[in-house]
């Protein structure tokens, strides 16, 4: 029993069923704990490798009662297969600057953002964010988390933004939001190519993607960042796919 002299253990709890936001006819639940606390905050890195995922203030992750579909997954940094499509979008990209915030809101990334969410995600629920709330997603973190912000070398406009958690062992993309008026860039998959990167000069293991999804197009396309593992009953084990014959070296990031 807690007794005030030390430290309070954790506290996880359910939420109540709610129709899933990605697979049709299923149902949503989840396993809960703030992390606000000093045991929260010294426990979130090993929260994160046993499958939970940050928002804000709390660390979640899926506990469906009849369905296993979301799979936590995280990129091998330091054997990253660098193909000739990741070294094309790098390429098309090579005038942007990527460069650490502070995790901090301001009224340009809130208008990449609100953009981003009526391009893209216009029926989903984070379309309805003020900027209060984007404030709240960006600042309230009781861990290590920083953004990294991504502007054209040219005019020096804000093209993208992500959302990182720092961890022992890797970088986590919480969330990212880019403009949606260059298709061809593929600045979602650049944005991630450029954390690898990252989490290789910061001698880091893994980037932490957040959950896995085979059977839908949003999340399943993580599974071309390799080699992936994925987190299964059995501890995290190698997600098997294809081998693409097109890999290389690590490219510069100059």
């Amino acid at each position: 029993m807690f007794d005030g002299t030390t430290t309070p253990p954790l506290v996880f709890f359910h939420t109540l069923p709610m129709p899933c936001p990605y697979l049709p006819e299923r149902i949503e639940r989840r396993l809960v704990a703030d992390i606000s606390s000093r045991r929260g905050r010294s426990s979130h890195d090993a929260l994160a490798r046993a499958g939970f995922r940050r928002t804000q203030h709390l660390c979640y992750r899926p506990a469906c009662p009849s369905c296993k579909a979301c799979l936590p997954i995280r990129v091998r940094a330091r054997d990253f297969e660098w193909t000739r499509s990741f070294r094309r979008t790098l390429n098309r990209n090579r005038d942007l600057t990527g460069s650490w915030q502070e995790a901090r809101a301001t009224p340009e990334q809130f208008a990449l953002f609100k953009h981003y969410q009526t391009s893209r995600h216009a029926e989903g629920e984070m379309g309805l964010m003020d900027y209060v709330d984007f404030g709240d997603m960006i600042e309230r973190s009781p861990i290590d988390s920083r953004l990294i912000e991504y502007q054209r070398d040219g005019d020096g406009a804000l093209v993208g933004v992500m959302l990182v958690d720092v961890q022992d062992d890797g970088l986590s993309a919480v969330y990212s939001f880019f403009s949606a008026d260059e298709p061809d860039r593929g600045l979602g998959s650049y944005m991630v190519l450029d954390l690898v990167r990252r989490a290789l000069d910061q001698g880091l293991d893994y980037v932490y993607l957040g959950y896995w999804i085979a059977e839908t197009r949003k999340m399943s396309y993580k599974a071309r960042f390799k080699p992936a593992e994925v987190l299964l009953d059995t501890g995290w084990s190698d997600l098997v796919d294809r081998p693409d014959p097109a890999v290389g070296s690590l490219p510069s990031s100059d």
